[in-house]
């Protein structure tokens, strides 16, 4: 086991180190930071002076070591568009990302995961059947589709909710929340619920498939022919087999949520690091899109090594397969 954690550790470790190589290529290739720094008239002096602070002037791997050393000691670079540092303004605008994640992600497990055991267990019942057809909707409407219907709902007709911004927000420590306000909660519902809307759907048909699978299987039908009630059968048979890839796959529809939130701030006008992203896209400011890549990269990689390792923990087979 401990030569398996250490193997996929160095795996993430190398794939991370791969995607920082990737990223760091776009900064050193595309776009032109003197033009971007520099104002039109400064001098040669001020050129050779930024070229020098840079260190445009040294080779591509020795520059590389320096990105990577600068990215462990919190220096991401300069914004084009800004001219100021990366890290803080990462900083100040990951809470509302991580906030409006993990709210949609809520929505996901106490939505989607009991009507996918519905549908699991009584596939053929008229709720299951209506859950199955509104599904339909949720996995072929885009993101943003849902989000202007839902403002054109409960903003515009309604005036139950906000349609922009993150409300009022509290100043934790480091971290800025908006939850521990009302106009806080108001402005994450409508959000987190159009981020939520593919993962329900896709929770609530994976669930039902994987029910479905495991309610054909020998052991489910042995346990049957032992009398065993069907509450017990689907609670502690059915749902053991089912739990693993459901685990996974909400665990990294969580970097799904962080990482392709974009669309959804955009629509809200939500203050995360989504929005970020689309302001350094639609102005060409490579060092903030090299230093997003390298973040939702590591998000990706570091859930999949927690989910990994803590499969023999859902599944005490697997760490008997490992021993």
């Amino acid at each position: 086991m401990i030569a398996h954690t250490t193997e996929r550790i160095l795996q993430t470790v190398l794939v991370l180190l791969a995607i920082s190589f990737i990223a760091f290529l776009l900064v050193a290739t595309l776009g032109d930071p003197l033009t971007s720094l520099l104002p039109p008239d400064a001098s040669i002096a001020d050129r050779q002076d930024l070229i020098m602070r840079l260190g445009l002037d040294e080779p591509l791997l020795t520059r590389f070591l320096h990105f990577l050393n600068g990215m462990l000691h919190g220096d991401f670079g300069i914004s084009y568009r800004t001219q100021d540092d990366i890290g803080p303004m990462i900083a100040t605008r990951l809470p509302a990302t991580i906030e409006l994640a993990f709210a949609s992600l809520l929505v996901t497990l106490f939505v989607g995961v009991p009507l996918g055991i519905l549908c699991g267990v009584r596939p053929n019942g008229i709720i299951s059947r209506g859950v199955m057809l509104v599904s339909i909707a949720g996995i072929t409407l885009p993101n943003f589709v849902v989000g202007v219907l839902l403002i054109a709902i409960f903003s515009v007709h309604l005036g139950w909710f906000p349609s922009f911004g993150r409300g009022d927000t509290v100043q934790i420590g480091g971290w800025t929340t908006g939850l521990l306000t009302l106009s806080g909660w108001r402005a994450i519902i409508l959000p987190a619920i159009t981020l939520a809307a593919f993962q329900v759907t896709f929770v609530i048909r994976m669930l039902r498939t994987q029910l479905l699978e495991v309610g054909q299987s020998e052991h489910i039908r042995f346990a049957r022919a032992r009398g065993l009630s069907e509450r017990r059968i689907w609670s502690t048979y059915a749902m053991r087999n089912a739990l693993l890839p459901t685990i996974t796959m909400l665990a990294l529809q969580l970097g799904n949520v962080i990482a392709f939130s974009v669309v959804t701030e955009g629509v809200f006008a939500w203050p995360g690091i989504g929005s970020l992203f689309l302001q350094s896209i639609q102005a060409a400011d490579v060092p903030v899109i090299a230093i997003y890549l390298i973040f939702v990269g590591a998000i990706f990689m570091i859930i999949n090594l927690v989910v990994e390792l803590i499969y023999p923990l859902v599944d005490p087979r697997l760490k008997r397969s490992g021993a």
